[in-house]
């Protein structure tokens, strides 16, 4: 199932039912992510924009309202679909990094790659080098600066066809030059896979070319 659209209606967080929320083009509204389109969520600390990840990857459930695949609900997809839909459809970038601090950055990525079969050993070897980090390829994350690890997540998140990636304050750490580079090769790869980007931000965003910007 090719994902073209990923529609919310009326969506909001559960623990936020019964609170006065800030006004939100995305909660209690409607809203269409269209594949191929790049899209920058702006949200204060606290507004949600882990949870509307989580929801659309499908690892929370508790919101209110309706979230679509194409004109699928979500909430009718079997375990075997969302596993597929990981696998091949939509690829994510948790804030939490989501990482194993024990295994090294070599590592980390390659439990990935291994299941989806999208990278050979050189192109990854490449984008370590391109966004500085080949000579932290075997060091254990868990011994890396957050920056640091940061770059091993965006490597790890891009390592699968996808028709959507969703990138939680994936660049928070970084500095500009570092930035720009984990942005151009995000859009690189999003461009190989005719993909929409979905990316939040509370203030260091990344660097996405003429992005459709939301508040959340």
């Amino acid at each position: 199932m090719e994902i073209k659209k990923i529609k919310l209606e009326n969506m909001l967080p559960r623990v936020f039912i019964n609170e006065k929320i800030p006004s939100s083009e995305i909660w209690n509204a409607g809203i269409l992510f269209e594949r191929g389109i790049h899209y920058r969520i702006e949200a204060a600390s606290g507004g949600g924009k882990s949870s509307l990840c989580a929801y659309v990857f499908g690892s929370r459930t508790d919101y209110r309202g309706t979230l679509y695949f194409n004109n699928t609900d979500a909430r009718d997809l079997t375990i075997a679909q969302w596993q597929k839909i990981r696998c091949r459809h939509i690829a994510y970038l948790p804030q939490d990094l989501s990482l194993f601090p024990e295994l090294t950055a070599w590592e980390n990525i390659q439990l990935k790659n291994r299941l989806t079969g999208y990278a050979d050993d050189a192109k990854i070897e490449h984008w370590l080098e391109r966004i500085g980090i080949s000579a932290r390829r075997d060091y254990p994350v868990g011994k890396m600066s957050i920056g640091q690890q940061q770059r091993v997540a965006i490597i790890r998140s891009i390592c699968q066809p996808f028709d959507f990636i969703l990138l939680d304050e994936p660049v928070s750490h970084l500095d500009p030059v570092n930035n720009r580079i984990a942005s151009e090769m995000i859009e690189e790869e999003a461009a190989r896979n005719g993909a929409g980007i979905i990316s939040t931000s509370v203030g260091n965003p990344l660097l996405l070319s003429n992005p459709v910007t939301l508040s959340l």
